[in-house]
């Protein structure tokens, strides 16, 4: 044991001269540290119609405008104001006065359908700002399907498909865990991974891994130093992130059970970092095998109901059921077969050239 922790020990030692991961763990510790500022500027990337205070004005014309001014009144930070004709809005428009404009007109369906009323939206062009006017844009559009629904409602011989219900949560709190502490907790996964791949193919390229040979120590006990260096450090990051989110004011539930999934994804890309360098021993060639392979492994895994974001979520929020603890277990044992075979496998053969 004594030799695996040496070697783990001159790993970890090495890290200070490796300035791409020093970077990325610094950017993860900034995004840690500053989370409760950071969150508002990322939301408004992830879900823009989280910005209610954004104020616009839209031009209005029409027959059918008098129902887009009353969905209006019930969509906050938008004032609508009526023009007599479409040239008039545009004109509005086109001097700023105006952040947009809204036809809304009654027009003949046909074959016997009635009328519908039909809205042409003339927008910026594709802006941050354009985004968050869409969306304003799409919330007054939508209280404004609902009130002709309600009122056509005695006129239909059959219901219309329903629209589904929305829902209450908080566009930062959903961001929060399930996209920003998922990514820092799997984020170190895949720097470890890297660090693997870097570490065992510079030592064939250069030639050390022969004279660590000559010293009293296994081949495996070498794979071994370095697979423990890259897999204790994951979660030694992800602690630290988790607890400085918590330092501003974000909780985070089962840390011990997320800490073990991740430590066990950890192993299980160390072992395909592993497995990639006996394969491809050049640099190059197995960083770009690993990155294939780390992508079709956590892509995989997300298109799953038990994938490891979805479980890290689950965890973080406290609603974990015993399916999502089946799955920390499993991944636990599926993690620890790949290390132990890859490992067994490169201890007999080698890493060949």
């Amino acid at each position: 044991m004594g030799s695996r922790l040496t070697i783990a020990g001159r790993e970890l030692a090495g890290l200070r001269a490796e300035k791409t991961i020093l970077l990325a763990i610094g950017i993860q510790l900034f995004i840690a540290a500053f989370s409760s500022f950071l969150v508002v500027g990322l939301v408004s990337m992830y879900d823009p119609g989280a910005l209610d205070a954004a104020e616009i004005e839209v031009a209005a014309s029409g027959d059918a405008v008098d129902g887009l001014e009353r969905a209006a009144a019930e969509v906050p930070s938008v004032g609508v104001t009526t023009y007599a004709d479409v040239g008039a809005a545009k004109r509005a428009f086109d001097r700023n006065a105006a952040d947009a404009v809204v036809v809304a007109d009654r027009v003949d369906a046909g074959d016997g359908g009635g009328e519908r009323i039909a809205v042409r939206v003339t927008a910026p062009d594709a802006t941050v700002e354009t985004t968050v006017l869409v969306v304003q844009l799409r919330e007054v559009l939508r209280a404004y399907e609902l009130d002709e629904r309600r009122d056509r409602a005695a006129y239909l011989d059959e219901s219309p498909l329903p629209l589904p219900e929305r829902t209450g949560s908080s566009p930062y709190f959903t961001f929060t865990y399930t996209v920003l502490i998922p990514v820092l907790v799997f984020l170190p996964v895949f720097i470890s991974g890297s660090l693997v791949v870097d570490s065992i193919t510079e030592e064939i390229d250069e030639g050390t891994l022969e004279l660590l040979r000559v010293a009293p120590v296994t081949l495996g006990e070498i794979v071994d130093g370095k697979a423990l260096a890259a897999v204790a450090i994951a979660p030694a990051q992800a602690l630290l992130w988790l607890l400085l989110l918590r330092a501003n004011g974000t909780p985070v539930a089962n840390v011990p059970s997320i800490l073990a999934l991740m430590t066990a994804l950890t192993a299980l890309v160390v072992a395909l970092a592993v497995a990639l360098s006996a394969l491809a021993p050049d640099r190059r060639a197995a960083q770009f095998l690993y990155s294939i392979g780390v992508l079709a492994l956590f892509g995989g895994a997300t298109a799953m109901d038990g994938g490891p974001a979805n479980a890290v979520a689950r965890l973080a929020i406290d609603s974990a059921d015993v399916t999502t603890t089946a799955l920390v277990v499993t991944y636990v044992a599926i993690a620890a077969v790949a290390y132990v075979g890859v490992r067994r496998i490169v201890a007999e053969n080698g890493f060949d050239r």
